[in-house]
């Protein structure tokens, strides 16, 4: 009866999409994606077979792991889940899930996107920031990129402008536009798909059995 009654509600959807800041879970973090293992199939999120002439690009693609670290999610996190889109991304196990659903959708590069914004706006040093947004840009903004997102055509442009000068908010309406577009149509499916169904079912076995 506990089990069922903290998973109730599991249907509601959350308030408005709002930007949330992100971070590992602490020093209880394992050094592996519990969503996938060390045979992790997760999408590099830079090309190998994209090389640049930039050395220092070059080895700021590194920067991102394929997947974050994260300890094993609760019953509670999960339940929680499906109860806001913000609570879902705002834990590294949440994201890391969504991202395993992403992936069979083949949209994996909109939580790509996402995160290497988030990591951009972390940035304080001027040169660091340019080479960041210069690569943010090529992998999901431009048209010839294989990974580029769906943004408005006022979106881009004001991107396209501020590259001149690119800042470390200089993709923010884009991250806002995206992170909308995956909580109206990717979060929905997710809820009713069987990488969450899975998890949630895997966990409330295993808290019945304790």
């Amino acid at each position: 009866m506990r089990v069922q009654q903290m998973c109730s509600g599991s249907e509601t959807q959350g308030s408005t999409p709002s930007q949330q800041d992100t971070g590992s879970r602490g020093s209880n973090a394992c050094c592996f994606c519990w969503c996938c293992c060390c045979s992790c199939s997760c999408l590099t999120v830079r090309n190998q077979e994209d090389q640049r002439p930039r050395k220092a690009s070059h080895e700021l693609r590194t920067d991102i792991p394929a997947c974050e670290e994260s300890p094993t999610p609760t019953l509670e996190e999960v339940c929680a889940w499906a109860q806001s889109f913000d609570n879902l991304m705002v834990t590294p196990a949440g994201r890391n899930a969504f991202r395993e659903f992403l992936r069979t959708e083949f949209s994996e590069e909109n939580m790509l996107f996402w995160l290497a914004c988030e990591e951009l706006k972390r940035e304080a040093n001027k040169n660091t920031i340019e080479e960041k947004a210069k690569i943010i840009y090529e992998d999901y903004i431009s048209i010839l990129s294989p990974k580029e997102v769906s943004l408005d055509s006022r979106v881009r442009e004001g991107i396209n402008r501020n590259m001149v000068d690119p800042s470390q908010h200089i993709f923010d309406d884009a991250q806002l536009q995206i992170y909308t577009l995956m909580h109206r149509d990717s979060y929905p499916r997710f809820m009713n798909s069987t990488v969450y169904k899975d998890l949630l079912k895997s966990l409330t076995e295993k808290a019945v059995e304790a």
